[in-house]
């Protein structure tokens, strides 16, 4: 109680003295004050700013000082004064791993000098005193130097001694003498942020395009299921439509137990394969491979065949388990059991999984063996070549555990990208960004109108969000059929890719969109037979397909770095509510990819629109050159207000090259 007490009693002039003179506050990126890691990817400039000021009118020097991983010495840049006590610098992020930075400032007695022998030399003040001032600052700062520094200094105060006035003036004042002071600077009331820290990961967890497919689907025959040697025989196409990570749901043995049917149907027929998510049999769990996919040896080709197309092959990881899992038999501490001796099947009203149960992993039994267990699942099949999972429904788990898994994993494999499939409250959505998840899933899904959408990008380039989260705008998944396809036809499924694709670094589809599938259960968000429950084959050259348009799509995003990340994602003036028009810069600032999107899968839409002429320093009525990216076209365009005709049976969208001539 005393030490509670204490918190709140007056500030001694003791504990007034220790305080820093110079105020550092809002550092960024930083969250929730240095609680959680920002991120950011390999190769990055970290940009980083601080407000940082002192009583007076003394110039102050404040630099960024940060480490990598490991032991390595701490690094500096300078931050630069923007106006208003603002400063902001950056630095360069090499490879994944944990960094730290903090903010430092002090009083630079000699940039202070200087700034006051300048006004007043200008003003045509007397400066005879100031100038003696400035010798003493050179004779100080020489005695406190040694080696090349003292002797550089020594000869600048020797000229010193020999010129007039106005020379003296200038060499005191000439960057050179200035960088010389900075290296003999004593650094008064030097002053330190706390340090933060930076989550650094490769590109991939920034920029990719995901597919999805159900391996068993692989065939041609609802009547044999696929394997991982079928899966093998789509690499090329799948590497052709521009995709660079294919993405698996589980793929475990399946439980028997409860085994759902067509549909969801509660009884299973003897050939139906059940739902992947029933984990579990007596051919093994979370560790094991479905017999019906293929032996460990056929994952392991796949793997390596993929990577010689440049694909990443991503597991589902869901901590979940069929009835018959061995887990219950051989833990059944992990799990809370009824008064009758049942375990409650998994819900997720009004949806119900009674082919599902879930752990309990703070269960007596549980700590820590479960923990382990589900570690070291995800470090053998990282051992196996996977280094991206996607987690099912990760906010239904105890957050204090993926901060743990995550941060175990990643300090062994620092590659290792997690996917948040979360669709929940946006605290938990972000704080899973915060705890360690590399990327989440969105309400991209459920945005469709120009006020939705616009306001959704504008949120995600905002803090907190752009420093905890990087949304994955998955256009559908096995479990969501979005409303919106379900009579948008053709020109929907290209409005929803072209949005995904050009809103965000990273995008998704899931098997079938390409096909332009929609047919729904009647009502809801779900496909009708769909292919969680049966082997669903497809003819993916089939008439109506919107292959080619995709593969563009994701060969634009790899050609424009603008578009490898969500962030810098700008709105424009398009007057039409039909019609969503936003642009991002190219980080070298020469020109700007643009995307205008018809939100009228059924009608042509018109607008007036806006060149943003004045983002790139040009006057309204400047010449620029216009190149259309998805077939080459370029064009002249004359001042800043231009006009745009959008047809849905033709192409629901336009996206530009906006240049300079």
């Amino acid at each position: 109680m005393a030490e509670d007490q204490a918190r709140f009693d007056p500030l001694s002039l003791s504990e007034a003295l220790l305080l820093p003179r110079i105020a550092i506050e809002n550092v960024m990126p930083t969250l929730d004050g240095g609680h959680f890691a920002a991120k950011a990817v390999a190769g990055q400039e970290v940009q980083v700013s601080a407000t940082v000021f002192a009583d007076g009118h003394e110039q102050l020097a404040v630099v960024v000082r940060w480490c990598g991983p490991g032991a390595g010495p701490w690094q500096g840049a300078a931050l630069t004064e923007l106006g208003n006590n603002a400063w902001q610098g950056g630095f360069a992020v090499g490879e994944p791993g944990l960094y730290g930075f903090y903010i430092e400032a002090w009083i630079d007695r000699y940039l202070s000098f200087c700034h006051e022998l300048e006004k007043k030399a200008f003003a045509g003040v007397a400066v005879d005193l100031e100038l003696q001032e400035g010798r003493e600052h050179l004779r100080l700062a020489r005695e406190r130097s040694s080696g090349e520094v003292a002797e550089q200094l020594a000869s600048v105060h020797q000229r010193l001694g020999q010129s007039p006035a106005d020379e003296q003036v200038a060499l005191l004042l000439q960057p050179a003498t200035q960088a010389l002071m900075a290296q003999a600077d004593v650094q008064a009331y030097l002053s330190r942020s706390p340090h933060f820290a930076l989550d650094v990961e490769r590109k991939r967890a920034q920029f990719a395009s995901w597919y999805e497919l159900f391996p068993r689907s692989s065939t041609d025959d609802a009547r044999r299921h696929g394997t991982f040697n079928d899966v093998q025989q789509r690499l090329p196409m799948i590497r052709d439509m521009g995709f660079d990570v294919l993405y698996f749901p589980p793929i475990h043995p399946i439980g028997r137990l409860h085994r759902k049917g067509p549909n969801n149907a509660l009884t299973a027929g003897p050939d139906d394969p059940g739902s992947p998510y029933a984990i579990g049999s007596a051919e093994g769990g979370h560790e094991a491979i479905h017999p019906q996919l293929g032996s460990r040896e056929d994952f392991r080709r796949l793997v390596a065949a993929a990577a010689e197309h440049g694909l990443e092959i991503a597991l589902d990881f869901a901590i979940q388990c069929s009835q018959d899992h061995p887990w219950l038999t051989e833990h059944p501490g992990w799990f809370n059991w009824r008064p009758d001796g049942s375990i409650r099947y998994a819900e997720n009203p009004p949806k119900k999984y009674q082919d599902i149960v879930n752990v309990d992993f703070y269960a007596a039994d549980a700590v820590p063996g479960l923990w382990l267990a589900l570690r070291d699942i995800v470090l053998g099949w990282v051992a196996e070549g996977v280094t991206l999972f996607r987690v099912d429904n990760p906010h239904t788990k105890p957050l204090p555990f993926w901060q743990w898994l995550i941060a175990d994993v990643r300090a062994r494999e620092p590659q290792v990208i997690f996917l948040a499939e979360a669709f929940t409250t946006p605290a938990m959505m972000a704080r899973l960004g915060k705890v360690g998840y590399s990327q989440s899933y969105t309400y991209f899904t459920w945005r469709n109108t120009k006020a939705e959408l616009a306001a959704y990008f504008e949120e995600l380039n905002q803090s907190p969000w752009r420093e905890c989260y990087r949304p994955n705008f998955f256009v559908n998944t096995p479990d969501i059929n979005p409303f919106f396809l379900h009579d948008s036809g053709r020109a929907g499924f290209l409005i929803r890719a072209a949005l995904a694709t050009m809103g965000s670094g990273l995008w998704g589809m899931y098997s079938g969109f390409e096909l332009c599938e929609a047919a729904p259960v009647p009502g809801k968000e779900e496909y009708l037979d769909s292919e969680k429950y049966q082997i669903r084959p497809r003819d993916y050259s089939a008439p109506g397909n919107i292959i080619a348009e995709i593969a563009q799509l994701n060969r634009i995003r790899r050609q424009h770095p603008a578009l490898h990340t969500h962030l810098g994602l700008e709105l424009f003036n398009a007057w039409n509510e039909q019609i969503l028009y936003f642009g991002k810069r190219s980080p070298d600032g020469s020109h700007y990819v643009l995307v205008a999107v018809s939100l009228d899968p059924h009608n042509a839409q018109e607008a007036h629109f806006e060149l943003p002429l004045w983002r790139l320093g040009l006057p309204d009525d400047a010449h620029t050159r216009g190149v259309d990216l998805m077939n080459g076209h370029t064009w002249t365009w004359y001042g800043k207000t231009q006009w745009m005709r959008i047809e849905p049976w033709h192409q629901p969208f336009g996206i530009w090259r906006l240049e300079t001539l």
